[in-house]
């Protein structure tokens, strides 16, 4: 399958809503944060007229993924503390959950890893909206679930080709696929109009440096991400550690007593997501 055309694969991947297998919640959701002058106020009523989507909502925002751990009761107080871009990106973690878990065991657990981690960094470097770069760690993968979803069996094959050829997922995506779940994951962000910074970073977490618009998102989500697989947090596709961009590097410029303090911290926040369970 690896001369599979680019072009059909994007169609297939845009027309993701029309898949029977997509839950009903996420199928609405999709049509709300598509629409480009979506207020607060309608996210706001959309989570609150779903029970399950609420607890679901309230469990995630004061878990240690952002910064309120336990502090936040209501929608409208999580809405309004977050902002848009974070709630949106927010629901949408929460939304694919459920699919994480079937098409991937252990995806949910390296993306929420990914997050907490990526939050870490950007408060180490005194970033305005680390809860920002919590987002871009849930969503960074987020190509993995449509590419299962639309290719279920090939995926399967991506992977196990993964331990056979010894390469990453992500080698073995651009041989099956053409493309990567980066590419992937970029495209559905921008059809969900989500903002330039977070597009970027999910099309750049693999190579922060050729990263336009956020490269210092890039590469934090770039290092928290092989932070996440080095401590074994979940599964992402492949059992392979690659080493973190030079340039990824010298950008977030972090010391050795840095990295340590964010690890334990990190360290805590995953014993506290172990029973995140949705």
């Amino acid at each position: 399958m690896g001369n599979i055309d680019v072009r059909v694969l994007r169609e297939k991947i845009e027309n993701i809503n029309a898949l029977p297998t997509i839950p009903k919640v996420l199928k609405k959701l999709l049509v709300v944060i598509e629409n480009p002058r979506v207020s607060l106020n309608e996210i706001s009523n959309f989570i609150s007229s779903d029970p399950a989507l609420t607890i679901k909502v309230l469990k995630m925002v004061n878990s240690p993924v952002y910064g309120f751990p336990g502090r936040i009761s209501s929608v409208n107080q999580a809405v309004i503390l977050l902002g848009l871009t974070v709630v949106r990106g927010l629901l949408l973690g929460v939304s694919v959950f459920e699919l994480m878990q079937k098409t991937m065991l252990g995806l949910w657990e390296h993306s929420l890893g990914t997050a907490i981690v990526s939050r870490l960094i950007a408060v180490k470097k005194g970033l305005k909206e680390p809860d920002e770069l919590s987002v871009d760690g849930l969503l960074h993968d987020i190509g993995k679930v449509l590419l299962i979803l639309q290719y279920p069996e090939e995926y399967q094959k991506t992977m196990n080709e993964t331990d056979i050829n010894s390469i990453t997922i992500y080698e073995s995506e651009r041989v099956h696929f053409n493309t990567t779940h980066a590419s992937v994951g970029a495209w559905m962000a921008q059809k969900w109009r989500f903002p330039p910074n977070l597009i970027d970073i999910i099309e750049y977490h693999h190579k922060p440096h050729l990263s336009k618009r956020a490269p210092l998102g890039a590469a934090i989500v770039h290092l928290a991400d092989i932070l996440v697989k080095a401590r074994g947090f979940g599964f992402a596709g492949d059992r392979f550690l690659v080493s973190v961009s030079p340039e990824a590097w010298d950008m977030l410029s972090l010391s050795e007593s840095d990295l340590k303090e964010i690890l334990i911290e990190a360290e805590d926040s995953f014993q506290m997501t172990e029973d995140l369970s949705l």
